[in-house]
């Protein structure tokens, strides 16, 4: 059984489901308690929009702990949560990677670096999660990690693992085929366009998404973009797919209990919706038997 239940899904080419907020996610000690028992794969704590709220954050995943183990029987739930730095340039994440040593320290399960418009960002981002001894595909496509030591007193209380398991766990999936951590992007800005297959070919990505709502901001809808979407929306949606499918990353798509066979059937391998009658209608079509 591996700690982080989602990447144990993905790699057995089973879509997951995901709850929580991007923005308002409630972090304490009784919450995380009651959570231990989601319906969820995995959990997504909204701080692009949120509270950085890193006390809350220690306080909810020990509650988790606490209230564990899952469903499923592992420690915790997955948990991702959305970091507030934009992915606009290299040198932004960079100067910016101290949010992620500051949520990764608290012993959760990945990031999603929204707004990613450069592979030169997303490379920093992959680079900032990472133990420089963790050396996977350290060349020409990615540097040496980054990330300092220092907090595993603390992750190794949520993930159960000793310090030197830790260490080892505590890098990329796929990239590395044992690695717990998952790491994630949104590609929602106009400025993203003409970028996105070297943005999703850079290694140590494990999902990715097209982000409808700020994508139409980003083209001028003020309230959203019409249904169907715009042509050249539709296009980002279908060259994003194409991306992940090509570097086996998951694809993530928002879905309802009428379209989620359907988005599966697609491609998607990382289902928005938060509703469990999604996950149920999903998990019975691909075959997967409940509990989570």
């Amino acid at each position: 059984m591996r700690i982080n239940r989602t990447v144990e899904l993905l790699a057995a080419d089973q879509p997951v489901y995901y709850t929580g907020e991007h923005a308002g996610h409630v972090l304490t000690f009784e919450q995380g308690k009651e959570d231990a028992g989601t319906w969820a794969d995995y959990i997504n704590v909204g701080m692009e929009h949120g509270s950085f709220d890193m006390t809350g954050l220690d306080e909810y995943l020990r509650g988790l702990v606490a209230g564990g183990p899952t469903r499923s029987g592992h420690r915790t739930p997955t948990v991702i949560v959305e970091a507030p730095v934009e992915g606009v340039s290299e040198e932004i994440v960079r100067f910016n990677a101290w949010q992620f040593r500051q949520i990764l320290g608290r012993g959760v399960h990945g990031i999603l670096l929204c707004q990613a418009e450069s592979a030169g960002a997303v490379r920093a981002f992959v680079e900032s999660c990472r133990y420089p001894v963790n050396e996977i595909g350290v060349g020409k496509d990615l540097g040496r990690g980054t990330r300092g030591v220092g907090s595993e007193s603390v992750t190794t209380q949520v993930w159960g693992v000793d310090r030197n398991e830790y260490i080892d766990r505590a890098d990329p999936w796929p990239l590395n085929s044992e690695g717990e951590l998952l790491l994630g992007l949104k590609i929602e800005s106009k400025a993203a366009l003409p970028h996105i297959e070297e943005i999703l070919a850079v290694p140590g990505i494990g999902f990715a998404e097209m982000g409808p709502g700020d994508l139409s901001m980003s083209l001028g809808y003020r309230r959203g973009a019409p249904q169907p979407w715009p042509e050249v929306m539709q296009q980002t949606h279908e060259r994003v797919k194409a991306a992940c499918l090509l570097h086996g990353v998951a694809f993530l798509h928002s879905s309802t209990p009428e379209t989620v066979a359907a988005n599966i059937d697609a491609g998607a391998r990382v289902i928005a919706g938060r509703r469990e009658e999604t996950a149920r209608v999903g998990r019975a079509h691909s075959g997967r038997e409940m509990p989570v």
